[in-house]
């Protein structure tokens, strides 16, 4: 039975945490999983009671209620994206093996049947999350929902958007959003699938599979190059993102 009173969230004490999951479980709002994220996993910060959570969140996972099952992957992705953050919690994959397992198993027949394109990148990134892939288990849907990275030109260090979606697929160092067509842009250059390798190669392969062909078009993108409009240097748009988590290491 855990004791809940000795564990801790973003607030503190993490004795509220039984009510709120009955709470939950009995009315499911999406303010009462508001509040379950911001305790849990505070802007990406995990404590000792997120892990207390996943045999909850694995229930729930595994439930016929698809929107619920949906809401608890994606937190327990989330929690287990920050396995490596100091949380005082131990060695969260050894202690919580089995309920991973379940999650893993849990997430991938929901990306089957996922077709809401935000529901499907974030089921991805915590696939990621279960399985311990770093920096793509927190960043991946991130870029993918906002359509861009924010990443510094491994030339002159200029900070840059590579821009993914609606507006296009370029990179630029200005503010395109507020400066309509006027940018200085540079188009990207996506990889070919059959050059794809490794997470790369993984990621578009199952988003094929599973009839999302628009993300794996952008995934292209993702795993392509870049040009930087003010010195010309070009670079690979997903080592540079990856470079970002190195710095903040």
């Amino acid at each position: 039975m855990t004791d809940w009173s000795k564990l801790s969230h973003a607030y503190g004490s993490a004795e509220d945490i039984p009510a709120l999951l009955d709470r939950i479980a009995s009315e499911p709002k999406p303010e009462l999983w508001s509040d379950l994220w911001s305790a849990l996993c505070h802007q990406g910060s995990v404590y000792s009671a997120s892990f207390a959570a996943l045999p909850w969140l694995a229930d729930v996972a595994d439930s016929d209620n698809r929107e619920q099952a949906v809401n608890a992957l994606t937190l327990a992705g989330a929690i287990m994206a920050g396995a490596e953050q100091p949380h005082g919690a131990g060695d969260v994959r050894a202690q919580h093996a089995a309920e991973v397992e379940s999650l893993l198993a849990a997430v991938n027949q929901q990306l089957r049947m996922a077709s809401d394109r935000t529901n499907y990148i974030h089921l991805l990134e915590a696939m990621l999350g279960f399985e311990g892939v770093e920096g793509w288990s927190e960043d991946l849907a991130w870029g993918l929902g906002n359509e861009e990275y924010e990443v510094d030109c491994p030339g002159c260090q200029t900070g840059l958007f590579i821009v993914l979606g609606e507006r296009g697929f370029f990179s630029t160092s200005e503010d395109y959003a507020l400066s309509g067509d006027e940018v200085e842009m540079r188009p990207l250059l996506p990889a070919n699938p059959a050059d794809l390798d490794g997470i790369g190669r993984r990621l578009h392969d199952i988003a094929l599979s599973d009839g999302h062909h628009e993300v794996a078009h952008v995934l292209t993108h993702v795993f392509g190059h870049a040009t930087c409009p003010d010195c010309e240097t070009n670079f690979s748009v997903a080592d540079q993102v990856s470079a970002d988590w190195s710095a903040t290491q």
